[in-house]
């Protein structure tokens, strides 16, 4: 693909085929993104690539935990929740998902049902935890620089007949991730990135997330 292929046509991809991801597409996908550019090229980030049974079981623990009321432990700040514009553009891709997979407004159990498809790192063959070196907790430079790998690898991915979708949902109860995805003390879990082929018959698949106009982002200076 070109790479204006791969932006303007990745999507976040929520549903997935049980087919298998082999290592070396994965490895592939995750040199590329490790070419993102860092701050003083520190690198931060790490990955730890799960499938498989200790998938299942990271899964099974983050559900149970969650729907028992168990208070999340994420380990990256998460901030105040979205107000104003910002909150009007979570409602309006969250309105564009639940029209395409049919969830009412007041159908409550297929409302559930879809947060229970986060908890499960939305059933994707593969989960990909990026975290970073825990003496560099605090760096405003470090999560920045995450992103921009996460960006990269998403991209990546995409270019290899890959989707993904960011998620913290997959995260949300970390003792468990932890566990089962041996993260050792030393390392902060900053994202989830859920990973496999795409379901193109998984209505929500389709759904394109709008942006906003540029002329509405961008301000330019000293230009004629």
């Amino acid at each position: 693909m070109q790479y204006d292929e791969v932006v303007f046509g990745r999507r976040s991809i929520r549903g997935y085929k049980r087919d298998p991801v082999p290592r070396e597409v994965i490895e592939e996908v995750l040199a590329l993104a490790m070419r993102a550019p860092t701050s003083m090229n520190t690198q931060p980030w790490h990955f730890y690539v799960i499938t498989g049974e200790p998938l299942d079981r990271i899964r099974a623990g983050n559900t149970e935990r969650n729907l028992a009321g168990i208070p999340h432990s994420r380990e990256f700040r998460i901030g105040q929740p979205f107000a104003g514009k910002h909150r009007e553009r979570q409602i309006g891709v969250a309105k564009q998902l639940f029209s395409a997979m049919g969830i009412a407004r007041d159908d409550k159990d297929a409302r559930q049902d879809w947060v229970m498809r986060g908890f499960r790192q939305f059933d994707a063959p593969v989960c990909v935890i990026i975290t970073y070196d825990r003496d560099l907790d605090g760096s405003d430079d470090t999560p920045f620089d995450c992103g921009g790998l996460a960006n990269a690898l998403v991209n990546a991915a995409w270019s290899r007949g890959l989707g993904t979708v960011i998620n913290s949902q997959g995260i949300m109860q970390s003792p468990v991730v932890r566990e089962h995805a041996n993260i050792p003390a030393d390392q902060v879990i900053m994202k989830s990135i859920a990973l496999g082929w795409p379901d193109d018959t998984f209505p929500a698949n389709a759904v394109v997330s709008e942006r906003k106009p540029i002329a509405e982002a961008a301000v330019f200076v000293g230009f004629d």
